[in-house]
């Protein structure tokens, strides 16, 4: 049986996946739901669009295989998405008809095909991390004699200590803290999950300091703004420039530079790697699902690679003579590549 061409069908699997599948049973992130959310909107107006229909008009079956194609073209040709934004509204789409494999098995073998497109492959940067000394420039910036510069050392200095993500930094509470036993921090992460880190000793007695200037509510956020709500993404990333630029006084190598509060996450880990640190062991503090996310780190660290490269002896080879030669067809087909 084919998929379904019920109008009504399609607007009953897209609420009962966000607010039942979504929301209530897997329990994934705010963040989640709107970058899905978002995906949606955008895949159904095009949808519409292209078969001069309204959206409500539109049922199961019109979500097909060459459809999805359609879509994802046209979002990297004119909307000009990056090759993540494309592959990552590909997955939402893809998660949204496993689910409907499940709800509706008569339409598998019509799904098979859609979940059969490949995410694309690009180019991958390399992670840009900071050195030591720009690191203690960025942390040493902020005038630690008013409020906002005391707050802004603290935080970098959590975000450094930590290697938290933004979106959990921003969210620290008071009753996060643990600054009388184990010297940790309780923090909230990606996909509801949950991680305790350590603090140093310098850490805590700069959030000791820091602990007098901010509301001791349970329920208070550790980095407010100046209105005494939580700081917000944009926020960090402002007071980060600001940090930079002053740094960037005596480091010129912090000058022009883009750093983010990822950049800071990096370069944790890679601090972390360089001072001996086992690559699961650092998984585990930055959150990190699987390993395999964790290697990046050791692609990026040319010193490693540099003493790895020294403690190897240059092997011996004699040179050999090539009898054979390749055929003018063969070096056309070479060329052709």
């Amino acid at each position: 049986m084919s998929m379904s061409s019920d109008t009504a069908e399609l607007g009953g699997l897209i609420q009962r996946y966000f607010c039942s599948y979504l929301i209530d049973q897997r329990r994934v992130s705010s963040n989640t739901v709107r970058s899905y959310r978002d995906t949606f909107r955008l895949f159904l107006s095009f949808l519409a669009k292209k078969q001069y229909t309204r959206v409500a008009s539109l049922a199961l079956v019109d979500l097909n295989h060459d459809n999805i194609l359609c879509f994802l073209q046209d979002i990297e040709k004119n909307r000009h998405n990056s090759i993540r934004t494309r592959n990552a509204r590909l997955a939402a789409i893809k998660s949204f008809l496993n689910y409907v494999a499940v709800e509706r098995p008569d339409c598998l073998s019509d799904i098979q095909k859609s979940l059969a497109i490949p995410s694309k492959r690009g180019d991958k940067p390399l992670v840009q991390c900071l050195d030591k000394e720009e690191i203690n420039a960025l942390l040493n910036a902020p005038d630690t004699k008013t409020w906002s510069g005391l707050r802004d050392h603290v935080l970098l200095l959590v975000l450094y200590n930590t290697g938290a993500r933004v979106s959990e930094l921003i969210h620290i509470q008071r009753q996060d803290m643990d600054l009388q036993r184990q010297h940790a921090i309780h923090l909230h992460g990606k996909g509801r999950k949950e991680r305790i880190i350590p603090l140093w000793p310098q850490t805590v007695a700069e959030v000791r300091k820091w602990s007098s200037h901010y509301d001791q509510s349970d329920n208070a956020p550790v980095f407010p703004n100046r209105f005494g709500g939580a700081i917000s993404r944009s926020g960090v990333q402002q007071r980060l420039r600001c940090a930079q630029s002053v740094a960037a006084v005596n480091f010129p190598s912090l000058k022009n530079r883009t750093i983010s509060p990822h950049t800071i996450r990096h370069t944790t880990a890679l601090h972390l790697l360089q001072s001996g640190v086992d690559l699961s062991v650092i998984a585990l503090w930055l959150g990190h699902e699987q390993i395999d996310t964790t290697h990046q780190y050791m692609e990026a660290d040319l010193e490693m690679k540099r003493a790895a490269l020294d403690s190897l002896t240059a092997v011996k080879t004699k040179s050999r003579r090539i009898r054979a030669k390749p055929t003018e067809k063969i070096l056309a087909f070479l060329e052709g590549l």
